[in-house]
């Protein structure tokens, strides 16, 4: 008598590639998933390891994969037949799931396994191909289906909605997201967007293809919960990947029961911003550099501007700029008088603007319009605006040294611009013995701004 099969364990929505240095890390990082997340065995990552004997140490709960050196793998391209016999050893040992390419026969010995290991179809196109429409309306067999592209543009993944939303009204069990760092937003809005799945990082491990976001921010994102209506909202500048904003941002909106959900969107070109607010439906931003002016300008808004918002896609923008609105609080605690401005892009218009509408005298140094330690000291700066990108680097030295060693003398405190806590100025600042306003503080500030107007905005359009 025939054995009955198995039916296909459901996928969960996260799947965790193991890429840990050593297989006790994988097995012990496996382990320690809950329900939600199933484990990616990369067969590639462990080549030297028995893959059946990789399957039942996590009793086959796993999805064996094998991946090329061209699909983001180690396994050589020009050894094929021995690529489909490692997958073919570890499906022996019965996964859950096992990962073939979408264009490739399934094989006898995994046909036989079927339907007890479901099957993933999965297929990595070329930068530029966005064949998701034509590759759905001819499915290969399959009980799930990947499709991974990568995004030039921050705008590209506008190019998967509408297809992501067709495959789940169909009751296609489908994941299609775009690596690079422009993509991030792609991974993060799959289930949002009509996905059944998306991909993690350990978060013992490194990411296994750029853009791809560690299991523990998936989850502290809620990205598993999204719903349809779910409405983006974001930091856009670059570099923004850094960014302190989702930390800040998304449990303010948990809290307020907004489906809002707020990503990094690295992107420094403002044509490319405005193209990606209309294909990703963005509506509610952060603004840093170097966007601040152009960004605004191009949506016919008067800069500089950290913020905007919108209450749906079609609904005209608003703006504001929060920055000018944190430091002009900060500085009614500080004492008055004239102060030293350093740097001239938008922060430090913003600063300016700020400054001389409180009613304090300004003398602003920047590498365009410099100046000369005798013409601070002559000032007599009482307060000192740090707002060059200076610091965002680890290895940045402090801006304009002799400036600063000449406001010594009359300087009793010092702002910070940079969201860092160990810059050299904030060195400079605290051995010099003066009040201190780090860059933490301003960011609070402002982002609180910023949040009391997405969720009264953004969040209505969701």
């Amino acid at each position: 008598m025939a054995c009955e099969r198995l039916p296909v364990m459901p996928l969960p929505f996260h799947l965790v590639t193991l890429t840990h240095a050593t297989w006790d890390q994988a097995l012990a990082c496996a382990r320690s998933l809950g329900p939600d997340a199933l484990p990616e065995l990369r067969l590639d990552l462990f080549p030297g390891a028995e893959p059946g004997e990789l399957v039942r140490a996590l009793g086959g709960r796993c999805l064996a994969t094998c991946r090329r050196r061209s699909e983001g793998g180690r396994w050589p391209d020009e050894d094929e037949a021995g690529r489909m016999a490692h997958l073919l050893k570890a499906v022996a040992a019965g996964p859950a799931w096992v990962d073939l390419e979408w264009d490739l026969r399934v094989p006898a010995a995994l046909q036989a396994a079927r339907p007890g290991v479901g099957l993933l179809r999965s297929v990595h196109v070329a930068p530029g191909v966005f064949d998701l429409d034509e590759r759905l309306a001819a499915l290969p067999e399959g009980d799930a289906f990947k499709w991974v592209g990568w995004a030039g543009r921050l705008g590209d993944g506008g190019h998967l909605r509408p297809a992501l939303a067709r495959a789940r009204d169909r009751g296609i069990a489908l994941s299609a997201f775009l690596m690079g760092p422009k993509g991030l937003a792609t991974r993060a809005l799959q289930a949002a967007w009509g996905g059944a799945f998306t991909y993690a990082a350990p978060d013992d491990g490194p990411a296994a293809a750029p853009g791809q976001l560690p299991l523990a921010t998936l989850r502290a994102w809620r990205c598993a919960d999204l719903p349809r209506n779910c409405g983006l909202c974001g930091v856009i500048g670059d570099p923004v990947l850094h960014s302190r904003g989702p930390a800040f941002h998304n449990p303010r909106f948990q809290e307020a029961g907004q489906n809002l959900l707020y990503v990094p969107l690295l992107c420094g070109e403002a044509a490319e911003a405005t193209e990606a607010l209309e294909a990703l439906g963005i509506l509610g931003l952060s603004i840093t550099a170097p966007l601040k002016l152009s960004l605004p300008r191009a949506l016919g808004l008067e800069g500089p501007l950290n913020t905007l918002w919108r209450q749906g896609p079609d609904a005209p923008w608003n703006g504001a700029n929060t920055d000018a609105e944190a430091l002009g609080q900060v500085l009614s605690h500080l004492a008055p008088g004239p102060v030293l401005l350093l740097g001239g892009g938008g922060v430090g218009r913003t600063s300016r603007q700020v400054l001389e509408a409180a009613g304090r005298p300004v003398l602003q140094a920047s590498r365009q319009a410099p100046a000369s330690p005798a013409a601070v000291a002559t000032f007599g700066p009482v307060g000192v605006v740090q707002a060059t990108s200076l610091g965002m680097n680890p290895d940045d030295l402090v801006p304009f040294p002799d400036l600063l060693e000449a406001a010594l003398p009359s300087a009793r405190w010092a702002v910070e611009w940079i969201y860092k806590e160990d810059t050299a100025f904030v060195a400079w600042a605290r051995n010099a013995g003066l009040a201190l306003v780090p860059g933490a503080s301003l960011f609070e500030a402002q982002a609180e701004a910023q949040s009391r107007r997405f969720i009264a905005d953004c969040g209505r359009a969701g």
